[in-house]
């Protein structure tokens, strides 16, 4: 007999689960955020995520992970690793800022729902895994209703798309190293500072930047791009670890729900019944890929006792 994994308090969980909820809905209204930034080209804005979002981390992670930080940028792999997330999340939050400053929160929650299945595709064609029946269902679920979208409205929906497999490429590459979510954006960030303070600099000197030409208000905003970077990041790393992996799964979908609310009910994005009829395949191949990756972690726990 073997020891089964050990159930944490409920005190616990329920912190966790409050800090990991809390970093999804930080996420999920991240369009309101944006929206403030609506006459600021996505790229400008992406650039000052990436600066203010390092010079914030950087000593955060030097006070409480600097061990951590020197063995990764002293570990080769990890450095080439890295540089190849730091181009998928970049890629990701410049296609997700550019949808919601052009009225495609839609797409972009849609691409969030997706991701999901993505990862599952994505460790099937790179890490071998096996799908189980219920899952290939799921998947085939989605792509239907994905498919369909595309032949209503009669163009691939590429904002979504983009999202859900940037972000699932992201996930793989930063599956394949050992290094922590803190300590892992820092390096991203580390990696494109200079470039992006170059490109900053660039802009100012043409005359085409917004920061401090547009007034304080649109600067302060861009400086405070770091309130949905890494603020839910370091809520997130602190649930994570004190819940199950199916728990952290499930809460996810907070993210992509909200966003789906505001562009619906707050932006009053145009809402159609093939998007409606798309939405609901994904939520329920979301709702069936749920339920049995709960249940086979509940059956293999007990196998394990």
């Amino acid at each position: 007999m073997t020891d089964g994994p050990e159930t944490p308090p409920p005190s616990t969980v329920a912190i966790g689960v409050i800090s990991a909820a809390t970093a999804f809905l930080i996420w999920g209204a991240g369009p309101i955020y944006w929206k403030l930034l609506g006459d600021v080209p996505a790229l400008e804005i992406l650039m000052h995520r990436i600066v203010w979002s390092f010079i914030f981390l950087a000593p955060l992670v030097l006070i409480r992970c600097r061990q951590e930080l020197i063995s990764t940028l002293q570990d080769r792999f990890s450095l080439i690793m890295l540089g190849g997330s730091t181009l998928m999340v970049a890629l990701n939050w410049v296609i997700y800022i550019w949808a919601v400053t052009h009225d495609q929160v839609l797409q972009a929650s849609l691409g969030y729902f997706i991701c999901p299945l993505v990862n599952v595709l994505l460790g099937v064609i790179f890490l071998r895994e096996r799908l189980r029946r219920v899952q290939m269902m799921a998947v085939v679920l989605a792509a239907m209703g994905v498919f369909y979208l595309t032949i209503h409205f009669g163009h691939v929906p590429w904002v979504a798309l983009s999202l859900a497999i940037s972000f699932g490429l992201y996930g793989l590459i930063r599956k394949t190293i050992a290094t922590g979510a803190l300590v892992g954006l820092t390096v991203e960030t580390l990696l494109l500072f200079i470039p992006a303070v170059v490109y900053l600099f660039y802009l100012d000197r043409i005359g085409a930047g917004f920061f401090w030409r547009d007034g304080w208000r649109v600067s302060m905003i861009l400086i405070g791009t770091i309130l949905p970077t890494a603020p839910p990041l370091l809520l997130f790393t602190f649930g994570a670890r004190r819940l199950n992996l199916s728990t952290v799964g499930i809460l996810q979908y907070i993210m992509p729900s909200s966003a789906f609310m505001l562009a619906v009910f707050l932006y009053q994005e145009p809402f159609e019944r093939a998007q409606l009829f798309t939405f609901i395949t994904i939520w329920i191949a979301l709702v069936i890929f749920s339920i049995d990756s709960v249940a086979t972690g509940q059956r293999i726990a007990r196998e394990d006792l």
